[in-house]
């Protein structure tokens, strides 16, 4: 199931219906930071929680995950015709544009992101899985637990993603970085 997809259409299905994440929290007896992280792809729901999002949101789980399992064997994604994902706002001025929106049922995420000059998440972060990054361009920070590793163009980091992590680019250039994610 393409879970990137779930989570952009249950935001729109929120943002439509001019809701807040405290009352989709009131609604179905879940946490806003569960829902936030749930909007935002770092978790995904059980059944039974995507079952009281959908009613909260006046659908059905049917509904709300309709064509997710559709699973082209080849997707190519032409350059600049990423789509752009919504992730980790108000915390982090990244941009998110994914390189396999198409592929749904994947194992991985592929993402491109573009780290503003000056700018980190305000706080780490851990999700479920192994995350890869490679820079493209420009010079990276990665805080990975206690420590930080520097990283320029063309190297490249593989790591277990349950660690708390964050990018941060303390340069004054913009930097580029492939991000791929997945097994959890």
């Amino acid at each position: 199931m393409n879970l990137v997809e779930l989570a952009q259409r249950i935001k729109a299905l929120r943002r439509e219906q001019n809701l807040t994440l405290e009352q989709i929290a009131t609604r179905t007896g879940l946490t806003r930071s569960v829902l936030s992280k749930v909007e935002n792809f770092r978790v995904t729901p059980s059944l039974p929680a995507l079952g009281k999002i959908a009613l909260a949101l006046g659908t059905n789980v049917s509904d709300l995950t309709a064509g997710l399992d559709e699973r082209p064997q080849l997707v190519i994604v032409r350059s600049g015709e990423g789509v752009k994902v919504e992730r980790d706002k108000p915390e982090s001025q990244i941009t998110y544009e994914s390189l396999a929106h198409d592929r749904y049922s994947k194992s991985m995420e592929p993402l491109l992101l573009s780290v503003p000059p000056g700018t980190a998440r305000k706080s780490a972060l851990k999700h479920e899985g192994e995350e890869f990054i490679y820079v493209l361009s420009g010079n990276v920070e990665l805080e990975y637990g206690e420590d930080v590793h520097h990283l320029k163009t063309g190297d490249s980091v593989y790591f277990d993603a349950q660690v708390e992590h964050r990018l941060i680019n303390s340069t004054t250039e913009l930097a580029k970085v492939l991000s791929v994610f997945g097994g959890g």
